[in-house]
C-alpha cells in the first residue's frame, strides 16, 4: 500500500514537471521567439516622457534592438511608434522620422566603423537631435534658446540610455544568462524596468497609480533577494526615474529608496518580513508625501504591492536571486559551476593517468627480440655471420656443414667463447682447429672481429631494454602522480562556514582584531586556515593568534606563511596549519681529499611537502670535480623527482637507468638515502653501493646496511628499502666511505665506528659529525686519504614554542577525526 502511495506521489510531481515544462516552453515561444516580451517594453517605453516632452526612451530601446536581434527590429519598431501616438499623435511622427533617421545614419557609417558599440550612442544622439529641430522648425517655424536647450538635453539622455540599454535589454530579453550581473548591469537593468514603468503613468486601477504599485513590488523584489544595500538602491534610482517623468512622484524616491532599505534589513523574516518593512516606509513617508494627506491611496498602492510579491512563486524570485552577487543562491550557482570546473578537469587529469599508464604497459609488455629472449638463437645468429663470411666458397663446405656439422658448429662456438674470454686463443683450440679446417686462420679472424660487433650489439640492445624499462618506470610514476592529483581535485570542499563564525567569534571576543576568517582544511593533523589581520610587525600572530588557535582546535598550530602583499584595508594574510609531531636537526661536516676545495661528496637535506624530512648522501667515483658534479647531479636528480610526488624506489631506478644509460665512461656514485615521516617518525633507508648509517639512541647503537651495488654499474636492480622506527632523542649518522674506511690499520671498521658513536656524549647534531671527522682524520695520523662527508640527524618531538592560550568561546567546533 506504502508503495502505491509513494509511486502515485512520484507519477503526480513528474506530471507537474511536464507541465511546468510545457508551460515554460510555450511561454519561451511566445516572448523570445516571437518578440512579444520586445513589443510590450517596446509598448511601454514608447509612453514613457520626461518632463511631458521628452521622449529619450524610443530611440536608444530600439537602436539596441537593431544591434543585438536585428530580425525582431520591426516588432520594436512598431510598438514605439504604436505607443507614443497613445500620448500625443505628434509623438508618434517623431518616434518614426526618428528611427528612420538613425537607419540612414547608420548605413552610411555602417561600413567606416568596425565596432558598432562604440558608434551607436553617437548615431542615436546624431539622430534625436535632428530629428527634433527639424520636426520644431516645420511645425513651429521658429527655433528659440529653450528648444536647443530641451533638444541637446534630450540628445544627451538618449546618449546614456543607448549605453545603459545596451547592457540591460540583453538581460531582458535573453531566455537564458550565462553568468552572474556585475553591479553595473543590476543598476543598468534597474533603469531599464523603471523607464518601462515610467510607461505606465496615466494608467489607474480603482483609482490606484499602476507605476506606484510596480515600482514598489521591484523594490520588495530586489530588497528581498539583494538585501538592505540592492533594495535602497533600486529604491533610489526608480524613484528619481519616476519623478523625472513626473514632478508630483518626487516624493516617491524618498519612500522607496526608505522602504527598500527596511525590506532589505528584514528579509530574514522572509516576504512578510519585506512587505512589513515597505508598508512601515510607506506609512513614515506618506504623512509627508504630497501634502495633501491622501494617505490612503499610498498605503492602498503599498498594500496591493504587497499581495502581489507575497503570491509570486518563490522559484521565480530565486532565479533572480542566482545573479545577484552575495546572495546564497549565487553562491550556489557559483559552487555548481566551480564542482562542473572540477570534474571536468580531475576528468581530464584523469584521463591523462590512463594515458600515461598505458603507455608504461606497452613498454614494459613491448615484444623482445628473438634473440633477446632466447641466447642459443642469438649465438646461432652471430656463428651463421661468421660463416657467409668465411666458409660460404670453400670447398670443403659440404664436407663440414652437412656431414659433420655438430663437430663444425662446437668448434667454432668453443672459438667465440674463448675469444670472449681471452683474446688469446687456448693453443689446442687452435691447433686442433688448425688441423680441422682449410682456413682457420681467417675464421678466427672473423669470429674476433664479428665479436667486437656482436658485444657493442649486445650492449646496445640492452641499453635499449633499459630505455624501455626506465621510460615504462616513469610513465607509471607520472600517472600514480596524476592519479592522486585528480583524487585530490575531485574532493568535495566543506562548507565550514559555521567553523569560521566560531573562530573569529571567538577571537574577536578576546580583543584579537581579524578581518576574515577562511578555512580550507580543519582535518586533525592537516589543518589549513587563512587570517587576515592589520600588522604582524611584532610576531603576533605566532606569540597570541596561533596560541589561541591551538586550544581551539585542541592540537599545535604554528604560521605557515606570512604574505607580503596586502588586502586593500591595509590586513596582512597569514596561513596556519598543523604542526608536524616531529623535528629535524641536522649537523654536517665534510672535507676533500689532501684538503681540497672541491669534495667528491655531495649531500643534501630536504623538506618534502608530503610531510617528510629526506637525508641523502651521494659519493662520485674518484675525486675531485668530476666526482663532485656526478655527486652533486645525482641529488640534483633525486630532489627534484622526490618533490613531484614520485615514489622512492621509483625515483631512484629511474636515476640509475639515467646515470647508466647517458655515458659510457666508468663513473659511478653512490647513494644513502634516509626518508623520515614528520608525523610518526618511521624511516625508510635506501641504501646503493653506500656504507652503513648508525641510530645511536642513548648508549645502543643500532647499524642499518644493505647490499646494492653502485648507481649506474648495472642496468637493472631492485632497492632494497630497510625500514626502522626512530624516536625521540635519536640521532641518525649517515657517511661516506671516506669516513666508514677512513683508518687503514682498522680491521674491523663496524666495530671501530660503533665505539666512537658510543662514546660521543654530545647531543647536538652538529657537535657529533664534528667529533666523528675529527677522530677518523686523528686515527688516520692527521692525512685525509679520501673525501669525507658525515651528516647527522637529530630527531626531537616538535614542543610549542608559546605556551596554548586558552579560550572560551568554541564549544560545539565540528572536526573530522585523522585517518
Amino acid at each position: 500500500m506504502r508503495g502505491l502511495v509513494v509511486s502515485d506521489q512520484l507519477e503526480s510531481d513528474n506530471l507537474k514537471e511536464s507541465f511546468t515544462d510545457r508551460m515554460g516552453s510555450i511561454a519561451s515561444l511566445v516572448f523570445y521567439k516571437w518578440g512579444f516580451l520586445i513589443f510590450i517594453i517596446g509598448l511601454l517605453l514608447g509612453r514613457a516622457m520626461i518632463l511631458s516632452e521628452m521622449l529619450p526612451f524610443i530611440l536608444p530601446f530600439f537602436a539596441t534592438i537593431f544591434l543585438m536581434k536585428r530580425e525582431k527590429a520591426p516588432i520594436a519598431m512598431l510598438a514605439l511608434v504604436a505607443g507614443s501616438m497613445t500620448i500625443i499623435p505628434i509623438n508618434g511622427v517623431f518616434a518614426f522620422i526618428s528611427i528612420i533617421s538613425f537607419l540612414v545614419l547608420y548605413r552610411l557609417f555602417n561600413t567606416l566603423y568596425e565596432n558598432k558599440v562604440k558608434i551607436l550612442p553617437i548615431l542615436v544622439f546624431t539622430s534625436v537631435f535632428t530629428t527634433k529641430i527639424l520636426l520644431t522648425y516645420i511645425f513651429e517655424g521658429t527655433i528659440t534658446n529653450y528648444v536647443w536647450l530641451v533638444t541637446g538635453v534630450e540628445a544627451g539622455l538618449s546618449f546614456i540610455l543607448t549605453m545603459i540599454f545596451l547592457q540591460s535589454v540583453p538581460i531582458v530579453t535573453e531566455r537564458k544568462r550565462k553568468h552572474s550581473l556585475k553591479n553595473e548591469e543590476i543598476i543598468c537593468l534597474i533603469i531599464l524596468l523603471a523607464s518601462i514603468m515610467t510607461g505606465t503613468i496615466g494608467w489607474f486601477v480603482y483609482g490606484l497609480g499602476a507605476e506606484n504599485m510596480l515600482a514598489r513590488y521591484l523594490v520588495l523584489i530586489f530588497a528581498f533577494v539583494g538585501g538592505a544595500a540592492i533594495g535602497s538602491t533600486v529604491g533610489v534610482v526608480t524613484g528619481l526615474i519616476l519623478s523625472l517623468a513626473s514632478v508630483a512622484s518626487l516624493y516617491q524616491m524618498s519612500l522607496l529608496a526608505f522602504s527598500g532599505l527596511l525590506g532589505g534589513l528584514l528579509k530574514e523574516g522572509n516576504k512578510v518580513g519585506v512587505g512589513v518593512g515597505l508598508l512601515v516606509g510607506t506609512l513614515l513617508i506618506g504623512l509627508y508625501g504630497d501634502g495633501n494627506g491622501e494617505i490612503s491611496v499610498t498605503v492602498m498602492e503599498s498594500v496591493v504591492a504587497i499581495v502581489v510579491f507575497i503570491a509570486t512563486p518563490r522559484s521565480l524570485i530565486m532565479r533572480l536571486a542566482k545573479y545577484i552577487p552575495g546572495t546564497a543562491e549565487y553562491w550556489k550557482e557559483q559552487q555548481q559551476y566551480l564542482r562542473k570546473f572540477r570534474d571536468v578537469t580531475a576528468g581530464k587529469v584523469e584521463q591523462f593517468s590512463t594515458l600515461f599508464q598505458t603507455l608504461s604497459n606497452s613498454f614494459s609488455n613491448v615484444n623482445l627480440p628473438a634473440e633477446v629472449e632466447d641466447p642459443e638463437r642469438e649465438v646461432d645468429y652471430f656463428l651463421s655471420n661468421v660463416t657467409e663470411k668465411t666458409c660460404q666458397m670453400c670447398l670443403r663446405k659440404q664436407q663440414c656443414w652437412t656431414k659433420n656439422f655438430d663437430k663444425t658448429y662446437n668448434y667454432m662456438q668453443d672459438i667465440m667463447v674463448s675469444c670472449e674470454e681471452d683474446e688469446n686463443i687456448n693453443k689446442r683450440l687452435k691447433s686442433d682447429w688448425s688441423r680441422y679446417c682449410l682456413k682457420a686462420e681467417k675464421v678466427i679472424h672473423v669470429i674476433q672481429h664479428e665479436l667486437n660487433q656482436y658485444k657493442a650489439g649486445k650492449k646496445l640492445k640492452r641499453q635499449l631494454l633499459e630505455s624501455r624499462r626506465l621510460v615504462a618506470d616513469q610513465l607509471l610514476g607520472v600517472s600514480k602522480v596524476m592519479g592522486d592529483f585528480a583524487k585530490e581535485i575531485q574532493k568535495e570542499r566543506e562548507n565550514l562556514q559555521m567553523q569560521e563564525e566560531q573562530i573569529l567569534d571567538a577571537l574577536r571576543d578576546a580583543g584579537v582584531d581579524i578581518g576574515h576568517v577562511e578555512i580550507f582544511q580543519l582535518d586533525e593533523g592537516n589543518v589549513d586556515i587563512e587570517l587576515s589581520v592589520p600588522t604582524n610587525q611584532h610576531g603576533e600572530c605566532e606569540k597570541l593568534i596561533a596560541p589561541m588557535l591551538s586550544h581551539i582546535l585542541e592540537e599545535q598550530i604554528v604560521v605557515k606563511k606570512v604574505e607580503t602583499s596586502y588586502y586593500p584595508n591595509g590586513h596582512t594574510v597569514v596561513s596556519f596549519g598543523s604542526a608536524k609531531q616531529f623535528v629535524i636537526e641536522t649537523g654536517i661536516a665534510t672535507v676533500a681529499k689532501g684538503g681540497a676545495w672541491i669534495s667528491g661528496d655531495s649531500y643534501s637535506t630536504m623538506e618534502i611537502g608530503s610531510g617528510k624530512y629526506a637525508v641523502a648522501i651521494s659519493d662520485g667515483m674518484g675525486n675531485g670535480e668530476r666526482a663532485h658534479l656526478e655527486s652533486n647531479e645525482t641529488l640534483q636528480l633525486l630532489q627534484n623527482i622526490l618533490q613531484s610526488g614520485i615514489e622512492e624506489t621509483v625515483a631512484i631506478k629511474s636515476i640509475n637507468s639515467v646515470l647508466s644509460l647517458r655515458s659510457t665512461d666508468e663513473i659511478f656514485s653512490t647513494l644513502d638515502l634516509a626518508m623520515i615521516d614528520l608525523q610518526d617518525a618511521s624511516a625508510k633507508f635506501l641504501k646503493i653501493g653506500s656504507t652503513p648509517s648508525f641510530i645511536k639512541r642513548g648508549e645502543k647503537v643500532f647499524m642499518i646496511e644493505a647490499s646494492n651495488l653502485p648507481m649506474g654499474i648495472i642496468n637493472e636492480f631492485d632497492v632494497d628499502v630497510v625500514s626502522d622506527q626512530l624516536k625521540a632523542g635519536d640521532l641518525l649518522i649517515m657517511m661516506s666511505d671516506g669516513i666508514f674506511d677512513g683508518p687503514k690499520h682498522v680491521e674491523n671498521s663496524e666495530v671501530w665506528m660503533r665505539r666512537i658513536i658510543k662514546e660521543i656524549k654530545a647531543e647536538d647534531p652538529q657537535a657529533v659529525a664534528d667529533i666523528i671527522i675529527e677522530q677518523v682524520i686523528r686515527t688516520g695520523d692527521n692525512r685525509i686519504e679520501d673525501d669525507m662527508t658525515v651528516v647527522v640527524a637529530g630527531v626531537k618531538r616538535n614542543l610549542p614554542k608559546w605556551a596554548t592560550i586558552p579560550m572560551y568561546q568554541t564549544s560545539g567546533l565540528k572536526r573530522k577525526k585523522a585517518q
